[in-house]
């Protein structure tokens, strides 16, 4: 049974969101206390976070940075604030998903399982943990790549980005075939959300020189380099 802490002060809504998950085996928790949001995460070591944006005393841009500080536990976004700029800060701090309010709840449940089914079932499949690229050592057990350069670590997301890109190196993957492995439906994940963490994900890599070995081929997808071995 997977555990989710939902992290949203409206108590009907909770209870809604809590009662309907339930009905998939779920072992959904709420927060006591909005202005340490962090410590209650730490007790529950929930498998994904569902926050809202606007809370008490913190905003929920402010506890995803604070939990991506903490961990790579998958984070869903709910929302009201139907602004571009909000889904974009979402994603920019290492979110997921969002989900715009109201909303479906059959899609919340899909995304929901969408995303246990990859991060688990994907940390769990691994026959190869280790591959080199571009004379760096991409760790696919701890979500992390180094080289002489040093060491970043990725969210979820972002490896298996990376992952599918390296396992087709030298080959166009589509936006379309992207989305399809990373959220299994392509019903349900936006094309800026998939934009947002292949940005996301060739800054991080540029700090250890890898950035440009990731090119976007404009109209037809990305494309994972081999580049110059070290």
């Amino acid at each position: 049974m997977s555990t989710i802490l939902l992290i949203e002060d409206d108590r009907t809504l909770f209870n809604e969101i809590r009662d309907r998950l339930a009905q998939w085996s779920y072992n959904v928790h709420g927060v006591r206390d909005f202005g340490n949001v962090i410590k209650e995460f730490t007790d529950i070591q929930p498998d994904l976070v569902i926050i809202d944006i606007t809370l008490p005393k913190f905003d929920g841009f402010h506890w995803c940075r604070l939990i991506r500080s903490h961990s790579n536990v998958p984070i869903i976004f709910l929302s009201s604030r139907d602004h571009p700029t909000d889904m974009v800060m979402s994603m920019q701090m290492g979110a997921d998903d969002f989900i715009q309010k109201p909303f479906h709840f059959d899609v919340l449940i899909a995304k929901v399982q969408a995303i246990l089914r990859r991060v688990y079932n994907y940390n769990t499949e691994h026959t190869i943990e280790l591959r080199t690229w571009c004379g760096a050592n991409v760790n696919y057990a701890n979500n992390t790549v180094a080289n002489d350069d040093g060491e970043i670590e990725l969210t979820k997301n972002e490896m298996f980005i990376l992952k599918v890109l390296i396992e087709h190196k030298n080959q166009i993957v589509s936006r379309e075939e992207l989305i399809t492995y990373l959220w299994d439906d392509e019903r349900f994940v936006s094309d800026n959300t998939l934009t947002v963490n292949v940005n996301r994900l060739r800054k991080k890599l540029e700090t250890l020189r890898l950035g440009k070995y990731i090119e976007t081929k404009v109209g037809q997808g990305y494309i994972a380099l081999e580049g110059e071995q070290i």
